[in-house]
């Protein structure tokens, strides 16, 4: 586990931790006290989807403890990137300046946050990176990690872009750059949603950093990894690589028609 983080920068402004939550119950109240630990200054938004298990109502009696914390309750479950967008959507409208993604079973280690944090100061999108020197990963399977290598290899040469782990979900994002992402237009989840939303930064021109981190795998709880989410992963991208080597061509033979005539 990360210690002696950097002190956070005022200048960054308000930063509002989002969390997303499906059945973590056991998990919420440890990583809830861990991000107030590392960064006292920052509030946290609880993204609930009407967990069956009552990580609601354990989060109620947080915000009613707590002001710095709040929850938004979801009719149902509607995946990971449906949670994030409503909880970008609420934070912009309450003004944050800065919005970050975060796990809530803890592989996502909040005492790494400062560290993303500093980076944001020179940059628009600053991505928690396990695949950079200096990150890595706990408890993982050699599988595993192979897996996570290979897909953000392809999607690195699908979509052109020079981002080493683009599938992670640990980032932190400046407000005025959310703004410009046309979050509307988003409809991927899991992680493709990452992958959307740092190729769509990429596109704009953004200063995106990734900073080292160590993902650590969940102790408590039940993984929402499945088969669904890797599957729609590499069928978008594929799509989406498919369709900017068809645009490029595109340009290429009507620069070529032009300077034929």
């Amino acid at each position: 586990m990360s210690t002696a983080p950097e002190a956070v920068s005022a200048d960054l402004g308000r930063v509002l931790v989002i969390i997303p939550t499906y059945n973590e119950l056991d998990a919420l109240p440890l990583i809830l006290s861990r991000v107030q630990n590392s960064v006292p200054t920052a509030e946290i938004l609880i993204v609930d989807d009407n967990s069956p298990d009552g990580t609601g109502g354990i989060a109620d009696q947080w915000v009613s403890e707590n002001p710095g914390i709040h929850v938004m309750h979801r009719l149902g479950k509607g995946g990971l990137g449906a949670a994030y967008l409503a909880g970008f959507a609420w934070g912009l409208q309450q003004g944050f300046d800065v919005l970050v993604e975060m796990d809530a079973d803890g592989s996502h280690q909040p005492e790494q946050l400062p560290s993303l944090l500093a980076a944001l100061e020179y940059s628009d999108l600053v991505l928690g990176s396990r695949w950079v020197e200096g990150g890595g990963t706990e408890n993982w399977s050699k599988n595993r990690e192979l897996l996570s290598k290979g897909g953000n290899y392809y999607t690195k040469v699908m979509l052109g872009i020079d981002i080493d782990d683009s599938t992670g979900g640990y980032r932190a994002f400046k407000a005025s750059a959310l703004r410009s992402l046309d979050l509307h237009e988003v409809a991927s989840q899991g992680y493709c949603f990452q992958v959307d939303l740092a190729w769509r930064a990429k596109q704009r021109g953004f200063v995106v950093t990734e900073v080292p981190i160590t993902f650590v795998e969940r102790e408590v709880g039940t993984s929402k990894m499945s088969r669904k989410i890797v599957t729609e992963a590499l069928w978008r991208v594929t799509v989406w690589g498919v369709d900017r080597r068809a645009k490029a061509l595109t340009r290429v033979f009507r620069k070529k028609a032009g300077t034929s005539q």
